[in-house]
Parts: structure tokens; sequence; C-alpha cells
């Protein structure tokens, strides 16, 4: 490994994208620092500390929300905004013609989906404002007039704007995917809190223990991404000329879990955003349902559990086309043993991904509801998070996978061996 780093640090494109990804990872980090003004955090802090629906929200946003910080929305307004326009992909025609325009037409859903971050963030930040309000964040001697009202909107909204082009920027000059990388450094901000709480509440031996439940939960983290069905393909012979292409067998890797991390995400976002609204209301029956639903509620597994379970099929489909693999297949004059090319391999490879797509599913269900479990059955101190795990886990590795390929490319031993 220490070999791998130093090789990775030798080459000099791949030097830049790591100091590049450090830099921005910097300023999102010193973003989450600089609180607006006039605030009352005190009374901010008790509203979100613990495993509410705040303090979930909180932990995607790496703190920065019980500080008020410039990017106290975080990067959860962008991924709402992207779940959406790849559903009204699917749902309206004018967008899945754009999406079948290749570059030109992603570039221009990309332009929606960021208006729409814009137009969520803004939301949001008004929500959040009138929220602290109520709870005694602006006092007497600093009320909350229209231009305080402006310029906090304001920097909220802007503040969920510049997150989005930082993570943007990351994934077109730096490592990984921007967006993950950020939610990553948020979870990864927040771990040394939870550990000098539980170091200095909890005993030794459930120390043991929570490092036991933490490397097992890593470990099956690993085994279910790196996951694979492996499609026999065979090549037929063709003769171009005096050469001779074709003949070699192959396989088809399909991927336990394909959408990644990309479901509990999505379903983290879509469950958080109607409850924190529904909490923010002045009814009575509107925070009741905001209560009950909350993450810290045993009623927010089983939608939870049907999201992700949904998103892991959405995604993959979105990802891997069966009818189009068969054409490619056929085209290419490589067909499956024992299966006809054409419609019948498509048939054949929809059949297998969605028999090997249900375990990697519930998979991530019963990881992202080890929380509840821990903290009713264990009382843990702190949010000691599957969703956490799986966000972090899984975007180290295709991090990883990334160097990996920069390495290998360069005739380098990559990481993993």
């Amino acid at each position: 490994m220490l070999q791998s780093l130093l090789n990775a640090w030798r080459l000099p494109d791949l030097r830049k994208r790591l100091i590049f990804t450090a830099f921005i990872i910097a300023i999102y980090r010193f973003g989450s620092f600089v609180p607006v003004p006039g605030v009352n955090l005190d009374a901010i802090r008790e509203l979100v500390t613990g495993a509410g629906v705040f303090g979930f929200f909180n932990l995607f946003a790496g703190g920065a929300l019980e500080r008020v910080a410039v990017f106290a929305l975080g990067i959860m307004p962008y991924i709402t905004a992207s779940i959406i326009m790849q559903l009204l992909t699917v749902v309206i025609p004018k967008l899945a013609e754009l999406a079948r325009e290749g570059d030109a037409g992603a570039k221009k859903i990309n332009q929606y989906t960021r208006y729409f971050c814009v137009l969520l963030g803004l939301i949001q930040s008004v929500a959040f404002v009138y929220l602290f309000r109520s709870q005694g964040a602006f006092p007497p001697e600093t009320p909350l007039t229209g231009t305080k009202f402006f310029l906090i909107v304001l920097t909220l909204t802007t503040g969920t704007a510049m997150v989005m082009w930082l993570g943007e920027l990351i994934t077109q000059r730096g490592i990984g995917n921007g967006m993950s990388l950020i939610i990553f450094s948020s979870i990864v901000a927040s771990l040394p809190g939870g550990l000098y709480r539980m170091f200095t509440t909890m005993s030794p031996l459930f120390w043991l223990l929570m490092a036991v439940i933490a490397l097992a939960v890593i470990a099956a983290v690993v085994y279910v991404q790196e996951g694979q069905r492996r499609i026999p393909i065979q090549y037929a012979k063709r003769v171009v000329g005096r050469k001779v292409y074709g003949g070699q067998s192959t396989y088809l890797p399909l991927r336990i879990n394909m959408a990644g991390v990309i479901p509990v995400i999505f379903a983290s976002s879509i469950l958080l955003f109607p409850v924190t609204l529904a909490q923010m209301t002045p009814w009575a029956w509107a925070q009741t349902l905001a209560n009950v639903f909350g993450p810290q509620s045993w009623w927010y597994l089983l939608p939870e559990a049907g999201l992700i379970i949904f998103f892991a099929y959405f995604y993959t489909a979105v990802q891997f086309n069966p009818i189009d693999q068969a054409d490619n297949l056929k085209k290419y004059g490589g067909f499956i043993p024992g299966i006809r090319p054409g419609r019948t391999t498509a048939q054949y490879l929809d059949r297998v991904l969605t028999r090997i797509t249900l375990p990697g599913a519930v998979f991530l269900a019963a990881i992202a509801a080890l929380p509840q479990i821990l903290i009713r059955v264990l009382d843990v101190p702190f949010y000691f998070g599957g969703t956490s795990i799986l966000i972090v886990v899984g975007v180290a590795l295709d991090t990883m996978k990334q160097m990996e390929s920069q390495l290998l490319m360069r005739h380098y031993e990559g990481f993993l061996k």
C-alpha cells in the first residue's frame, strides 16, 4: 500500500488531481465553519444535536447546520434535484429525448438540475430561517429584520450553489465523484466527535464491541460491493481480408450492487426533505408526523427500506440496458453459450440482473437499518450509521478504483491486488 501511494504521488497528473481534490475539500470544510451573522448558535445546537431529523441532516452537512454556516445546507439540495430530474426523465418524453442525445442532452439536463438545485436551496433556506426564529435563534437585541432575513437566505442559497460547483470541479479536475466525496468528507468530519462521546461515556468493553461491529459491517460492505456474476461470452471467428478476428472467450461482469451507495443517498434525501419541512410548520399534527417518521423512529425504517430497494433497481436499470448490451454483442459477433443472440439474450440478461440485484438491495436496506438497532438495543451515544459506513466505504472504493486505473495505465502496481 505504501509503495502504491508513492507511485501515485510520483505521477504528475495524478499528483495534481490529488492536490486539487484536497484543496477543494479544504474550501468546503472552511465554508462549513463560517457562520451567517446575527444567529444565536446555542439555540440551534440544542435543536440539531442528537439522532433526530436535524441531527441526521447535520451529519450529511458535516456539522455545518448546527453552526448555521455558509454551507449549512450541504449537498442535499443537489442530490434531491438529481433524483427528481432522473425520475422526470423517465416520465416526461422531452427529457427522455434529451437523455438519448448523448453529451449535448446530458449537459442540458445537468443545466436544468442546477437551476432546480438553486430553487430547492432557496426554499430550504427560507424554511430554516423561519424554524430558527421559532427556536429563539434571533434574540430581542438582534431581531430578525427584513434585511437580515434577505442576507441569511441569500447566503445559504449561494452556499448551496457553491457546494454544487465545488463538487463538479472535483469530478472534472480531481479524483473521484465530487458529490460523493463531499458527503464522504462531511461524514468523516463528524466521526471524531462521535468517537469522543463514546470513549468518554462508555466502558472499554463497549468500545471493543463497537469496533467488532464496525469491522464486520465494513467487511460485508466490501464483499457485497465487489461481488459480481460473470456471464460467459464467446466471440465467433471473423475473417477480414487476410486476418482472423474473434474466437476468444471472455465474460460480462454483472455486479450484485451495481448502483453502489446511490440508493441509500437517494432514499435518505427523499425521506428527509418532507419530514424536515413538516417539522418546520407550526401545526402540531405536522410536527407529530415528522417525529413519528423521523430517522429516530422505527416507522422510518419501512419506507426507507422500500425506497432503497426501489432506487437500487431504478439506478441499475439506468446504468445497464439489457437490450443495448444484447445488440452490441450481436453486432460484434458475441453470444452467450446456450442463449440465442438478440432478444433472447436481452431477456436472459434482464432476468439474471433482476435476480442478483435483489440480494444487493436487501443488503443495503439491512445495513441502513443498523443505526436504529444499535441506538435502541445498545444505546449508542452517537449516530453510528450503517448508512454512513456504506457511503464512506463505497466512495473510498470508487476513488481507489479510479486511482488504480491511473496507475495501471502507466504500468504501476495498483492498490487492489
